[in-house]
């Protein structure tokens, strides 16, 4: 009898945890290499989920594939540890006088940063730790703890058509049922069982608990059995070690619930131990599975209202048919704040469409740029256009940034990863990077469809506008440009630039980006002196200024109005070559002089009305 006909007739009990055991044992290492150094513990532990009452136990694979072996430099080992795996698992049966399955455990990859792998590299990866597995005659597999649904139902797909054997896929919540893309529970786990899973259900992350309440949404499949292996309980932190604590005779008494519920497959995901298997086995082990139940109704809402507190059209609308201008003015590194309440009174005053306020630039300490954007939009009704960084701030801090902006009633962001802290004036602070500038995007788009991070509604939609950040001053445009459709493809509205200080690169720019659906403010900033030429030139990566712009700032000499005058030159002419090209001009205010940034946004709205005039003549 194999393990689907068992299911038909009985509930089977999984076994518990691994890593978290050996964690609990003082081990801190990748435990999928213990299947060469130490394979006896691996047996011991095989052994006592046995002993426990385990009739599917899995191989020690989890993290046994090339991504996260390469992690501790394992990945040449990758066919020997999934191999021995399986030969510790068998020789664990064979030793136990009880005949359990074994099944080969292949873990998800994505977490928190969807982008850090494409799903050609999932699907490679998964591929050659799937035929690693196969050559070993197994009794089926388990793909578990997959947060995105759109990776298992990708690697699925493939294990389903190299082999017949059972597959149980398990998907991880973050919140209970709900995964974290926004699809529900039940009509996930019916997705995977159309594509061909034996046993669909939910691991990981939540305990007993919420896993009950999770399954209470989800109906008895036609195909499919039910699966769930829930954690020991929520962690806590002692002494600088990750501890789980839960009681057995709660596991049993939930392991009868599960029952309930139309589990037929009852195992335990971390912070479970041989007691805990032991608990469940002798609550349902006697037990016919259930065939009938009633559903609770998910309390999902799907009438999420958008709160959207912007009167004027979103930038990236506005810069598609019209002439815009944006102008950067950076936060002070020091307290006080008239110099820069005064630039931003002119810039409003000169008429730009709004101010954008860098997130603590080059990794140096700034007032804080949400604190600038409240004062400017209450004193002068000035849009701020605000920088989000990725690197200050862990995904917790993001998801409660951005519900912040939106109270306060800020919708324009730029979103980017940002310069690591090593580069700033405290290069032993920590970049956070739990996201990356697309992980970003997607986040905040996800915002506006009503949805956290986890998936569980936020109570409103969002209207964010995203802007995105975009660097020609590059040796290969073309692999900037495919970026910018990656950026496109998760969500950016439009695009800003770093400075251009070419006439011609401004046409090479304009030349690879104009298929692109989505605007781009081009971004000039007047030089201010001839070292700042030359700081630019020679230090600042990828951009480089020809001979005849940094003769032009040499001859200025130490005069300081006379460099100025040379650099507003400069880039009024930069302003003639991108003036016809890009309707978005993104100025960028060198060292909080506004006074510069002043007069080229006068100039830009005085070739804009000259523009003009010349069209009602010829009319």
């Amino acid at each position: 009898m194999g393990l689907l006909e068992d299911l038909q007739n009985r509930i089977l009990i999984g076994d518990g945890a691994t890593g978290t055991l050996l964690y609990s044992y003082g081990v801190d290492r990748c435990f999928e290499e213990l299947n060469l150094s130490k394979p006896e513990e691996i047996k011991q532990i095989h052994s006592a989920y046995i002993d426990a009452g385990a009739n599917v136990i899995q191989t020690n694979t989890y993290g046994a594939n090339y991504i996260k072996l390469s992690r501790y430099g394992l990945e040449d080992e990758m066919k020997n540890i999934n191999i021995k795996a399986v030969q510790i698992a068998k020789e664990a049966v064979k030793t136990s006088g009880s005949q359990p399955y074994v099944i080969g455990t292949i873990g998800g990859i994505r977490s928190i940063r969807k982008s850090a792998y494409t799903l050609d590299e999932i699907k490679r990866n998964f591929r050659e730790q799937l035929y690693l597995l196969l050559s070993e005659n197994l009794d089926g597999f388990i793909l578990e703890t997959y947060y995105d649904l759109e990776e298992l139902k990708a690697v699925l797909q493939i294990a389903r058509k190299e082999t017949e054997l059972p597959i149980i896929t398990n998907v991880s919540l973050h919140e209970q049922g709900v995964l974290q893309d926004g699809t529900l529970l039940a009509d996930a786990l019916k997705e995977l069982e159309d594509l061909g899973a034996d046993v669909v259900g939910i691991n990981c992350r939540l305990g007993p608990y919420h896993m009950l309440q999770s399954l209470e949404q989800v109906p008895l499949l036609k195909k499919a059995y039910l699966s769930v292996y829930p954690n020991g309980s929520l962690p806590s932190y002692e002494n600088g070690r990750l501890v789980y604590e839960s009681d057995e005779q709660y596991f049993f008494e939930m392991a009868l619930k599960f029952r309930e519920q139309g589990a037929r497959l009852i195992g335990g995901c971390c912070g479970t131990t041989p007691k805990h298997i032991q608990a469940m086995a002798q609550a349902v082990s006697h037990l016919a599975p259930i065939t009938e139940k009633k559903v609770k109704t998910p309390d999902v809402k799907t009438n999420i209202e958008i709160h959207n507190r912007n009167a004027s059209p979103p930038l990236h609308e506005k810069v598609k048919t019209k002439r815009s201008i944006i102008v950067e003015l950076d936060p002070p590194k020091k307290l006080g704040m008239d110099k820069f309440l005064t630039g931003a009174k002119a810039l409003k005053n000169a008429g730009i469409d709004a101010i954008t306020l860098a997130d603590n630039s080059l990794a140096t300490p700034r007032i804080s740029n949400v604190a600038c954007a409240t004062l400017v939009h209450q004193k002068y009704n000035l849009r701020p256009l605000i920088h989000l960084t990725c690197r200050d701030r862990n995904l917790i801090g993001l998801q409660s940034h951005l519900m912040g902006l939106h109270t306060l009633g800020f919708h324009d962001i730029l979103a980017i990863t940002g310069d690591p802290s090593k580069i700033g004036d405290f290069p032993g602070a920590t970049s956070v990077y739990d996201l990356s500038s697309f992980d970003l995007i997607s986040l905040i788009k996800q915002f506006n469809e009503g949805m956290s991070y986890s998936g569980k509604p936020l109570g409103e939609k969002t209207n964010f506008s995203v802007a995105a950040a975009f660097n020609p001053n590059v040796r290969h445009l073309d692999k900037a440009v495919k970026r910018l459709e990656k950026k496109i493809a998760c969500g950016a509205d439009y695009f800003i630039t770093q400075p251009l200080y070419s006439e011609k690169q401004i046409e090479e720019v304009y030349e690879a980006t104009k298929h692109l659906p989505t605007p781009i403010y081009l971004g000039i900033m007047p030089l201010t002196s001839s070292r700042n030429a030359e700081f630019i030139h020679n230090e600042v990566p990828g951009i480089k200024l020809s001979n005849s712009i940094r003769s032009r700032m040499a001859e200025a000499g130490s005069d300081k109005e006379k460099a100025k005058r040379e650099g507003l030159a400069i880039a009024k002419s930069l302003i003639d070559a991108a003036f016809d090209l890009f309707n978005g001009i993104y100025l960028i205010t060198p060292f909080l002089q506004y006074e510069l940034t002043v007069e080229l946004t006068k100039y830009v709205h005085e070739k804009e009305k000259a523009k003009l005039e010349r069209k009602i003549s010829h009319v």
